[in-house]
């Protein structure tokens, strides 16, 4: 499949080497390569010279491998192995362990020990629906402040939805800014007895109905978790704001990963234009795994009509072998090459009895065979001669002779027959495999014009499918080097 002319050809090589290309985000849906997208543009920018640092949250540990690390974690190691002047780090989000280091950052030390041993906040730095997107840009903006890298490339988390990464600061700031927060939040901002006192009366109330729900030690942990959390909130929605306006601005660029397929695209096409409306700079489209054929000039319907020729030809032949082995004689002067078919096994091979074939010549053997002494000498040849009947000079050579010609005619005749038709079969299979595949082809190819119908200012580039798995950097090599090349056109 080559990129159709309608679509703008992405190119890679110069978005990487642009010194104001500092943040890259490949965002998409679960399970179309985004990963794998990251780490190779990460390996190909720092082959290129820039300082690069790539940030994973897929939890699977296929990154480290591919890059020759024992593991991933909330620390960024560098990569050995990447030629050129540059350097790779890799890191993957360890989400609990993101959130603690905000804790320890921005609350003193006895604070700080009384919200990581909160079991509210054990569950909440845990899974809370959100907080991995969340911590991930938190992780980002904290990358970013170092400036030790002069390209951070983020690895968006796999999710249901692509939004999800985008919507996730927005949602942690409506949990922080609810009505059920600020209550419990309430009686730390009165303080003294009148705190007291509406913290025994809120807590009487919610108990009535929201203790039996979820119990009372849970609303009691879910208050100290906000008591203690009181001076940080404003942070949090400080930084989330900060990044997300990092997000928005000219150095970053959103690479949108997807897959040849309707559902895959169908989140892409609604990502870009989320994108739009929240005025964040769009790089363009990565199409993963798109598949191709060096013999597309052969289309799927001649394809599989010649495998249907194929295959009804070896049946006509075999029952034309069936009706001969019947007794049905061949017309005189008729031959498989005349006939323009292939005779079957039975018919292609005549049987010849040993003694019908008479030799145009006599054949004379050039040494007289003379029978062996019983008082010979040599014992093997003694041994030799016994082992073989005696019979008359004049009859035992052109018999031999006849019987070696019959055997070496029916041998070659049956490696011959058996030889085509495995050549037939083996045709007939793979011009069926070929159709099937132009028909992926065919349907890659409409899902992506729907696409690019509906978005013709995106640029696409197309990354041909591996025939295995990514495993170490050649690997991430190969696929950086078809996503450079995927961007022509042709």
């Amino acid at each position: 499949m080559t990129l159709d002319s309608a679509a703008a050809p992405l190119h890679i090589d110069p978005l990487l080497d642009d010194p104001a290309t500092r943040i890259i985000v490949c965002c998409g849906s679960g399970g179309v390569g985004k990963t794998t997208t990251a780490a190779a543009l990460g390996v190909r920018a720092a082959e290129r010279g820039r300082k690069v640092v790539v940030l994973t949250i897929d939890p699977a540990r296929r990154l480290a491998q591919s890059m020759g690390i024992d593991s991933l974690d909330n620390t960024p190691r560098q990569v050995k192995g990447v030629r050129g002047p540059g350097e790779l780090h890799a890191m993957m989000l360890d989400m609990k362990r993101t959130f603690d280091e905000i804790v320890e950052a921005h609350a003193d030390p006895e604070r700080a020990r009384a919200i990581l041993e909160n079991p509210f906040y054990q569950s909440l730095s845990a899974g809370f629906a959100g907080t991995q997107e969340y911590m991930a840009m938190e992780k980002l903006g904290q990358l970013r402040s170092r400036d030790d890298w002069d390209l951070i490339i983020v690895d968006t988390p796999p999710s249901r939805s692509a939004l999800d990464f985008l919507d996730a600061p927005k949602r942690l700031g409506s949990f922080l800014d609810g009505k059920f927060i600020r209550l419990l939040m309430t009686p730390a901002k009165m303080g003294g007895r009148a705190g007291m006192k509406f913290l025994n009366v809120g807590m009487s109330m919610m108990t009535g109905t929201l203790g039996k729900l979820l119990g009372g030690q849970f609303l009691r942990d879910v208050q100290t978790f906000i008591t203690a959390m009181d001076t940080m909130f404003g942070g949090f929605r400080t930084r989330a704001d900060a990044t997300y306006r990092l997000l928005q601005a000219p150095g970053t660029a959103f690479l949108v990963v997807a897959a040849p397929e309707r559902d895959a695209l169908r989140e892409a096409a609604y990502f870009v234009e989320r994108l739009a409306a929240e005025e964040m700079p769009l790089a363009g489209l990565v199409l993963n795994r798109v598949h191709g054929s060096g013999a597309a000039r052969l289309s799927a319907e001649r394809a599989r009509a010649a495998a249907e020729n194929l295959e009804d030809s070896r049946i006509v032949d075999q029952g034309a072998g069936n009706a001969q082995s019947r007794g049905s004689a061949a017309p005189e002067g008729s031959s498989p090459e005349a006939s323009g078919t292939h005779e079957p096994l039975e018919a292609a091979v005549p049987v010849v009895a040993a003694d019908s074939v008479v030799p145009a010549e006599p054949v004379v053997p050039t040494e007289p065979v003379v029978p062996a002494s019983p008082h010979a000498s040599d014992e093997s040849d003694a041994s030799d001669v016994s082992d073989v009947p005696a019979m008359p000079a004049d009859s035992a050579a052109p018999e031999s002779v006849a019987s070696g010609t019959a055997s070496v005619t029916t041998s070659d005749a049956i490696s011959d027959a058996a030889s085509v038709t495995t050549v037939e079969q083996l045709t007939a299979g793979l011009l069926r495999l070929h159709a099937e595949r132009m028909q992926v082809l065919a349907r890659e190819e409409r899902t992506r014009d729907r696409f690019t119908a509906l978005h013709p200012e995106v640029a696409v580039a197309e990354v041909p499918a591996l025939p295995g798995d990514v495993h170490d950097l050649a690997g991430l090599r190969a696929i950086a080097d078809r996503l450079a090349a995927g961007g022509t056109t042709g």
